[in-house]
């Protein structure tokens, strides 16, 4: 699969896609067809490292508003993911009275690492090095581990309905149930 410009693009024909949007032909083609001629971009971010291998990066939809400035939660991740301390992250968007949305991660720390103000405070100007100030996470929560699917997809609208107080979604295809029910007691326990 060729990478364009650092998004997944599939060259047609692609059997298993869809033909259009129901009743907006001319949506289809312009969301899907028009950035790259007769290519199909599926909306996955995307790089090629040097050995030649592809690395999904995530929907390259998937952005944050914060006080104006657009940042992919993609980004957030791989910022957090380069410190040596942290094994795995999930960035969400959270509701914020003045900048709209503010930044949320779930942090999984390797071993050896302990969570705390400390390491908040670490990971938050980890954050602002890598990508800037506006970036900065407002809310970390430590987990030992992410909601995932069987597939390892990690499920974020999950996350978001916890941080947002809804009620949970669909929770069928999680591999481990038991991981979301953890997250969301530590997480009322620390909004108190």
């Amino acid at each position: 699969m060729p990478v364009g410009g650092g998004y997944l693009v599939l060259k047609r024909p692609w059997p298993a896609m869809a033909r259009t949007i129901w009743g907006e032909d001319d949506r289809y083609k312009d969301q899907y067809w028009s950035r790259f001629p007769n290519t199909y971009l599926t909306g996955d971010g995307a790089k090629r490292d040097e050995d030649g291998y592809l690395w999904l990066l995530g929907r390259v939809d998937d952005v944050l508003n914060v006080a104006g400035h657009r940042i992919g939660t993609a980004e957030v991740e791989s910022a957090l993911v380069s410190h040596p301390a942290v094994a795995e992250a999930a960035a969400i968007g959270i509701s914020h009275e003045i900048k709209g949305q503010a930044v949320a991660v779930f942090v999984t720390l390797r071993t050896g690492n302990e969570p705390g103000p400390q390491m908040i405070d670490t990971l938050r100007n980890h954050v602002g090095e890598k990508i800037g100030a506006i970036a900065k996470p407002d809310k970390i929560y430590f987990t030992p581990e992410l909601p995932k699917t069987r597939s390892a997809k990690i499920m974020r609208r999950l996350l978001r309905d916890i941080a947002e107080g809804r009620v949970l979604g669909d929770t069928t295809t999680l591999a481990d149930p038991t991981v979301l029910a953890s997250i969301k007691d530590q997480y009322e326990d620390s909004e108190g």
